[in-house]
This record gives C-alpha cells, sequence and structure tokens, in this order.
C-alpha cells in the first residue's frame, strides 16, 4: 500500500519507521540532532510549502529518508491504515 504525503509525493507504508509531530518531537535534543544530521547528509525532503506539521522516518534502498510534511501525524495515521 502507498501513503500520499502531499505536492506529489508517495511513499510505500511498508517503508515507513515512524510518523512523529514535529512540534512535540523536536522538544528533544536528541531529535533536533537527528534531524540536524539527516540534513547535512541530504536525507530531508521536505514536501510541504506550508508550515510543517510532522516528519516521516523511511528505510530506503540508499539510506533513510526524512520526509517534512503539512500534514498532522493522525492524518497521515488514518491515510496510511496503521
Amino acid at each position: 500500500m502507498y501513503l500520499h504525503l502531499g505536492n506529489n509525493t508517495i511513499i510505500r507504508t511498508e517503508d515507513i519507521i515512524g510518523i512523529f509531530d514535529l512540534d512535540n518531537s523536536t522538544v528533544s535534543v536528541r531529535t533536533r540532532e537527528f534531524l540536524k544530521n539527516a540534513e547535512k547528509n541530504g536525507a530531508v525532503i521536505n514536501v510541504s510549502t506550508e508550515l510543517p506539521k510532522s516528519f516521516v522516518v523511511c528505510r530506503d534502498a540508499g539510506g533513510d529518508k526524512i520526509y517534512i510534511c503539512q500534514l498532522s501525524p493522525l492524518t497521515l495515521i488514518r491515510r496510511a491504515g496503521l
């Protein structure tokens, strides 16, 4: 099954490691460091033209990818049927 993240970005639900709320999870220093390192390594893909609300961590053949998304985590979880 596939999950539409917005802006013509679709990922496979089997590849999802986690769906996280951007506001709540970035309070942690470790999460901010994780996102900063992922951005330095080119693993962050911003699919939002609006204020981002969530990020999705996915497995990829070339390494993990993090998708920054304007949809709420609850909306993404419902869409994915998780």
